[in-house]
């Protein structure tokens, strides 16, 4: 159910250092790129998409999406691509999901919405068990100023920054093997005989 009011990232700008230093967005599960896997998932459910990338720009935008670099130098982590799809979104809302996580739900955005609706939340969480997904989120673009601030003062662990935040997390315990990523070259075997 595509949602024109959600503006999708794909937070593809990570060093890929527990894939020995390789650009994991780029690396190939079978036929296709992780990142291939991760926007045919997503793109039926937002209105537009976008790529977050520090590395490889070219590569990534021959995919057909925009391809939005940190503003924050260094690798920042995920909450720097975060900050960098919000400046850059022209909706209300924007959803964020890994590079590296080739089965995630097709009604993602769906459920994260109505508990971000129903909590009336800043940000929606997805949640297997007691784990919570932080990379698989649902926010208001109203959290730009205080993520940009919260950045910019040296902060990059995610709890940190949900602290000032109303948070929910949705439970997704019936698709939990939807949440699963590739890290490492054993997984990336691993999943190799799976279906997406």
């Amino acid at each position: 159910m595509t949602n024109p009011s959600v503006t999708g990232l794909v937070l593809a700008g990570g060093k890929g250092r527990r894939m020995g230093g390789v650009d994991k967005g780029l690396v190939v599960l079978r036929d296709k790129p992780l990142v291939q896997y991760v926007i045919d998932r997503l793109r039926p459910q937002v209105g537009t998409l976008l790529i977050n990338a520090n590395q490889n720009a070219e590569r990534y935008a021959a995919f057909g999406h925009p391809v939005v670099a940190d503003d924050v130098a260094g690798f920042a982590g995920p909450l720097a691509g975060l900050q960098a799809g919000l400046a850059r979104a022209q909706t209300p809302l924007l959803v964020t999901a890994p590079c590296d996580s080739p089965f995630l739900p097709p009604d993602l955005v769906q459920r994260l919405l109505a508990g971000l609706e129903a909590g009336g939340a800043d940000l929606a969480v997805a949640r297997t068990g007691d784990q919570p997904h932080p990379v698989f989120a649902l926010c208001r673009r109203e959290v730009l100023p205080g993520l940009t601030a919260f950045l910019a003062a040296g902060g990059r662990k995610i709890d940190a920054w949900y602290a000032a935040l109303k948070v929910v997390e949705v439970p997704f315990d019936d698709c939990a093997e939807a949440f699963s990523n590739i890290n490492t070259r054993e997984e990336l075997s691993a999943f190799g005989s799976a279906s997406p």
